[in-house]
């Protein structure tokens, strides 16, 4: 059968990636679904190869009055509101947890193939490791937004088909992509942009005892590598929870350090105080398990931090 794609959250930075990888194995018949609005998320659409866009909302009302894509094979649900600050919890209820419990049902009641975006976050302060083969109910998100992944996370294993779909839990993914994004891009391409501005970056000063300031570690994933394990997964039918982490926990001054390199200017860095609000949501240190993944029979390895942000750089000068 002709492979065909639905990609929700296709012009978003690790949708957009997707489609690209697809477009590389000369897949073209895709269908992206996003939300476009006033944001200038639209260029990441004028490389890709792609047969139709349609707007979110559309896509949904279509898909819960009749069945008008009953004959695609696959369906990338990366489609979601990823902002980790936002505080309307029926607005992250409405779209990040019941559009994927509609569009999982319509997938499997068509036999299409679904994977969605989970996130790290669900995983809160990591008091409980961050194992994809933990036990779910252990879990406490920090936030909104990882609770409502978590939420779906919770009913897929409920509802008994948490071993027929895919669901990834991603670490801190950047790269090129993301400009569109405001306040949620990342600390590479907000830095790049800031240096390029006054010649230092700023970092937010640690108020942990254990960490030192700029020593908060993360585990930073390129998204080159995020779209690449994303396909791996969906064409190979590897089931469950996985997370999409390099398994590496890097510090915010080893980000830093590569950036000034990959700009060619000399580090300087300033640490700020962290607005309070933060300060009890923050995660000081994560890195994901790995194991799951690589048993799976993912070999490719991963992008490093230094080589990733070089080439992201060599992208936006």
């Amino acid at each position: 059968m002709k492979r065909k794609f639905i990609v929700t959250g296709g012009a978003g930075l690790i949708g957009s990636n997707i489609v690209r990888e697809l477009n590389l194995m000369e897949e073209t018949d895709i269908l992206i679904v996003d939300h476009l609005g006033n944001s200038e998320k639209w260029k990441n659409l004028l490389d890709l190869k792609y047969k139709d866009y349609i707007e979110k909302d559309d896509f949904l009302n279509r898909i819960q009055n009749g069945n008008p894509f009953k004959k695609y094979t696959h369906t990338i649900h990366m489609g979601a509101c990823s902002s980790t600050t936002e505080t309307n919890a029926t607005y992250l209820i409405q779209n990040n947890y019941e559009y994927t419990k509609t569009l999982c049902d319509y997938s499997l009641s068509n036999e299409t193939d679904f994977i969605y975006a989970s996130s790290a976050a669900t995983y809160g302060d990591g008091a409980n490791g961050y194992d994809d083969r933990s036990e779910l109910n252990n879990l406490r998100p920090l936030n909104m937004y990882g609770y409502s992944k978590h939420m779906f996370d919770l009913y897929a294993r409920q509802k008994g088909i948490a071993d027929k779909i895919t669901g990834l839990k991603f670490f801190n993914v950047f790269g090129y992509g993301e400009a569109h994004k405001g306040d949620m891009r990342s600390v590479v391409l907000k830095g790049y942009e800031q240096i390029k501005s006054t010649g230092s970056l700023n970092l937010f000063k640690s108020y942990n005892s254990e960490y030192t300031d700029g020593e908060q570690k993360r585990d930073f994933l390129y998204v080159k590598d995020a779209a690449r394990i994303t396909l791996f997964l969906l064409l190979e039918k590897k089931y469950g929870l996985f997370n999409l982490g390099r398994g590496i926990a890097e510090t915010w001054n080893d980000l830093a350090r590569a950036l000034f390199k990959a700009m060619d200017l000399p580090v300087n860095i300033h640490y700020v105080d962290m607005p309070e609000t933060l300060r009890p949501k923050y995660q000081y240190y994560t890195k994901a398990e790995t194991a799951k993944l690589i048993t799976a029979g993912y070999e490719d390895g991963f992008t490093s931090l230094e080589n990733a942000i070089g080439e992201y750089v060599s992208l936006l000068d």
